[in-house]
């Protein structure tokens, strides 16, 4: 029948075949991909409204402790709130995919010890639920802008590459502490916690100025993250939002060698997983 296809397993296959069975099991991809978006708010009382409940209580607790109780400002002309949602926005992308990348063998342990097929798709359909969560808590932002008249920035067309980039970081990173997950249970708890630390050591909440002329702020800068969120706060808050463009060079360039890594080292264990499953 047309659109069929046969996958030969054989010993000793070359990285290019690995590469094209990815690409012939990419139906696999979309299956597990609704499937995880699926099985997120199943038997859920509030459904998909979670999404909708969690970054709002999220910023507003934010704003209360570090605006009205830390007496932390915002960059000059930007709303608090907005401010806090932007960045809570594209940092909810980085850890909701981080974290389903990280636990995607696991999660998909009876698959893996089953059948063959690329391991490399379940860490690519995990991306999906962070996706749509993103794109949610973004609608809340669009939102938020009206209702305190603070229009959207021009810079908005450079959106897609710090989306990008969110996407190349989470994925060197998750799949580092995939590989790790499964062959040390004690990962699983660590995720969380590194998740939770990491929310404060990034400029979710408060603005980068704050390390502007501190000793410490090259070594700030380091943290991939750092120029993602800076720059996709400026993508949506325009010039107003503090924005160092020097951060973004450590940015990519750490990223993609992160990935490169991960992705090297994903691929030596690859093989390895079942043995620990």
């Amino acid at each position: 029948m047309a659109g069929q296809h046969t996958i030969t397993i054989k010993a000793g296959g070359s990285e290019k075949d690995y590469w094209k069975d990815l690409w012939l099991n990419r139906q696999l991809l979309w299956i597990l991909s609704k499937r995880d978006i699926s099985v997120r708010y199943k038997q859920t009382l509030l459904g998909v409204a979670w999404s909708v409940l969690r970054p709002l209580a999220t910023m507003i607790v934010m704003v209360f402790v570090f605006s009205y109780l830390a007496k932390i400002k915002s960059d000059p002309g930007v709303p608090y709130p907005l401010m806090v949602l932007s960045g809570l926005t594209i940092w909810t992308f980085f850890s909701n995919t981080f974290t389903q990348i990280s636990n995607s063998i696991l999660i998909n342990s009876n698959l893996v010890s089953k059948v063959y097929f690329p391991r490399l798709l379940m860490p690519l359909s995990s991306i999906a639920v962070g996706f749509v969560d993103f794109l949610i808590t973004f609608g809340i932002f669009l939102l938020l802008t009206f209702f305190f008249r603070h229009p959207i920035s021009w810079q908005i067309v450079f959106l897609p590459c710090f989306i990008l980039l969110t996407f190349i970081t989470s994925l060197g990173f998750g799949l580092f502490f995939a590989v790790l997950n499964v062959r040390f249970r004690d990962i699983g708890q660590l995720i969380p916690f590194l998740v939770q630390v990491g929310m404060y050591a990034c400029p979710v909440a408060y603005s980068s100025t704050l390390a502007q002329g501190t000793w410490f702020e090259k070594y700030y800068n380091l943290n991939p993250l750092v120029g993602i969120i800076d720059g996709f706060r400026w993508c949506l808050l325009g010039d107003q939002a503090y924005f160092n463009p020097q951060s973004l060079y450590s940015t990519a360039v750490l990223s993609l060698i992160i990935l490169i890594l991960s992705l090297i080292y994903f691929r030596r264990k690859e093989n390895t997983f079942v043995d620990h499953i």
